[in-house]
């Protein structure tokens, strides 16, 4: 993935304000509804909403700026010297150490070095008659070595609903093609049998995939139900009328009543994300807005409303 900051087209130096908005901008424009007839229109908003998840978030871009995590969020790996595996930390190589008599010069083995430490009595078998001859032998070890490797992954909103192929970069550089199964939630994890380190004389690790999901421009998600703020207008709101609404398909048509206030919740059955039994469903909440700029007319007609039809929506307010 490119840099984050690229991909918003927003400074390093940009203020939090101005990656929102830069972000909130590009989605907008990119945004599979509006884009149905462009395919890479898909992958550039995919990949907007893995650079906010980035800069967008306070934690995230100062690890970045740091050089801790790369452009998809993941930890950039150090390596150890000689890019050995077995040096990680956890992991360990067994190995048998057995007497095998004195050493060159006449020095004495290893066996030698460790009843010395530890007195003939510590010897496999206890000791001999006058304390020689004592063997001390290490048996082969069972401890098991750590080869898995872990990366995260981040994916956009529609990509989980309806799966997707995603290439991920293995610490060591190695990439790969993963399937993201359809229905997958923000902190499943997905594992890949062998495809993690090696080592000689151990099976292979697995590969462990800590999936996210990208913040959506328009839904926000709570449990297996989306939410959506829909913009009305003013006229919207009195006279009522129907709204086409966006949803991780098609667009629907709702139909709002007349004199609908503003913060209103509708809900669409079935619209949300897949879960067991069915789907969630879309919870969309209406929002009045007013025409950008003034307006002589509208404010002449307001004035005489509030003149001639007074009301005063906060009566329960103490």
């Amino acid at each position: 993935m490119r840099d984050p900051y690229e991909v918003l087209g927003v400074p390093r130096s940009a203020n939090a304000a101005a990656i929102k908005g830069a972000y909130r901008k590009l989605a907008k424009k990119y945004h599979p509804d509006t884009n149905k007839n462009d395919p890479k229109a898909a992958a550039r908003f995919a990949e907007l909403n893995s650079a906010n998840e980035i800069v967008g978030d306070e934690d995230k871009r100062k690890q970045f700026d740091r050089g801790e995590i790369d452009a998809e969020g993941k930890p950039r790996f150090q390596g150890f010297p000689g890019g050995d595996p077995r040096a990680r930390a956890g992991g360990f190589e067994t190995h048998t150490f057995r007497s095998g008599g004195a050493g060159p010069g006449g020095g004495g083995g290893f066996e030698d070095i460790l009843n010395s430490m530890f007195g003939a009595a510590a010897a496999r078998g206890g000791g001999r008659p006058g304390g020689g001859g004592a063997r001390f032998e290490f048996d082969p070890g069972t401890m098991a070595m750590d080869l898995d490797v872990s990366v995260a992954m981040t994916v956009s909103l529609e990509e989980s609903v309806k799966g997707a192929e995603k290439r991920v970069r293995l610490p060591a550089g190695k990439e790969l093609n993963v399937k993201i199964p359809p229905g997958v939630v923000a902190g499943q994890q997905i594992r890949l049998k062998g495809q993690g380190e090696t080592a000689a004389g151990h099976p292979p690790g697995d590969l462990l995939i800590a999936v996210s999901i990208a913040p959506h421009a328009l839904f926000k998600v709570d449990g297996s139900d989306l939410r959506l703020d829909l913009p009305i207008t003013l006229y919207e709101a009195v006279l009522g009328g129907k709204v086409r609404v966006p949803t991780l398909g098609s667009a629907v048509e709702l139909s709002i009543p007349k004199n609908t206030s503003s913060g209103r919740t509708f809900r669409l059955k079935g619209k949300g994300l897949p879960k067991a039994g069915g789907n969630g469903d879309l919870l969309v909440t209406t929002r009045i807005m007013l025409p950008d700029g003034n307006n002589a007319e509208l404010e002449a007609l307001m004035q005489k409303w509030r003149d001639t039809h007074p009301y005063n929506p906060r009566s329960d307010f103490s």
